[in-house]
């Protein structure tokens, strides 16, 4: 037999095996905070400072060539906040020429925005919008005959009644072939606001003459040339009357995102709040076009804007819009008048070339839902 050789052993220390490294978690790189992660404080300052700024930069621009400081001095000493030493006559082209033209521009471009959102969320629709659903066209029907009746007094009243009748036919056309669906909604309301801005057009080339057609056709194209303080006082009136109710109860309008079955079983009444809403929305729409004219596609453009930032939450959706589109009318407002002067640009031309395009693309992103 082959003998079985014995086990060797070593002498001396036993090495110490190598201690096991766990194997290190790589840090996350740090990446700077997305608007929209920002806290709604954080963006509500920014936004009301961007929106003072705005207001004292354009009361500046035009002819007449003025510093902020005479700006708000003029208003501050009207204010009774002391004497600012201003002539009478550049104060005067502050409180009494730009400043309520800025501040008119302001509450309408915040005021369409406001409309445009909460018909979003109501109709579930991203291309709702005061002017495609018909309220600008009906509110012009009303301010128009008014006008040539001159019952010019009467003149939001007419708008108001105007845009109410308007989404009314849009609302029930639309229920007439059906369910209410976003693309029956778009195209109901672009048959209403064609057949509003028909009888527009006929109130007009029958009774308009000589230089009432011409003022006539800039207000429909939209202008904020004629905004005094009567003016400031029905815009902002209304959008503080409506708008400060609609943005406390921004989650019912969250509830209407998922639909009404689900906006009921929360508690919501779905058609008593729907049509408080709308007709919000429609006071709203006919207050801001009473005073100037049929503007388009602002309340598409900024709720869309603002959604792709901050999300569809309307608690943060709704108070930024509004900023937004003040901020968005006091520039393109200052644009209009300023382009091509002496000659002023009508506002609603910018606002569709700026709108159109956005149309366009949300139309395309949403092709699938239609």
């Amino acid at each position: 037999m082959t003998p079985v050789p014995a086990p060797t052993t070593r002498t001396g220390p036993v090495p110490e095996a190598p201690a096991r490294t766990e194997p290190r978690t790589p840090r996350p790189p740090r990446r700077r905070p997305h608007p929209g992660q920002l806290g709604l404080p954080v963006l509500l300052l920014a936004l009301v400072l961007v929106l003072v700024l705005s207001i004292g930069l354009a009361v500046t621009i035009g002819p007449a060539d003025l510093t902020l400081r005479e700006v708000w001095g003029a208003v501050g000493e009207r204010l009774g906040l002391g004497e600012s030493g201003v002539t009478a006559l550049r104060a005067g082209i502050v409180w009494e020429l730009r400043l309520p033209r800025v501040l008119t521009a302001a509450a309408v471009g915040a005021g369409l925005a406001l409309s445009g959102a909460v018909m979003q969320a109501l109709t579930r629709n991203p291309l709702a919008d005061p002017y495609l659903l018909g309220l600008s066209s009906g509110a012009s029907t009303g301010a128009v005959l008014v006008l040539l009746l001159g019952m010019s007094v009467m003149l939001p009243v007419a708008a108001f009644c105007g845009a109410l009748i308007a989404l009314a036919a849009t609302l029930g056309l639309a229920r007439s072939l059906g369910e209410i669906t976003p693309s029956r909604t778009v195209l109901a309301g672009l048959a209403v606001s064609s057949f509003a801005a028909a009888v527009t057009s006929m109130l007009i080339f029958w009774n308009a003459r000589g230089d009432s057609f011409r003022q006539v056709l800039s207000w429909m194209l939209g202008s904020l040339a004629g905004a005094d303080w009567p003016a400031v006082a029905i815009t902002w009136g209304v959008l503080l009357a409506v708008g400060i109710p609609v943005l406390v109860h921004g989650r019912v309008l969250d509830a209407f995102a998922f639909g009404d079955s689900a906006a009921a079983s929360l508690g919501v009444d779905v058609g008593r709040t729907r049509w408080l809403l709308l007709g919000g929305s429609a006071l709203v729409t006919g207050a801001m076009v009473s005073v100037s004219g049929a503007i388009g596609f602002v309340g598409l453009v900024l709720p869309n804007a603002v959604r792709l930032v901050v999300g569809s939450r309307h608690r943060r959706l709704l108070p930024l819009t509004v900023l937004l589109g003040a901020i968005f009318m006091i520039w393109v407002d200052t644009v209009a008048r300023t382009l091509f002067d002496p000659r002023e640009v009508p506002v609603g031309i910018i606002t569709v070339l700026i709108g159109a395009p956005v149309f366009v693309l949300v139309l395309i992103g949403h092709r699938g839902r239609a």
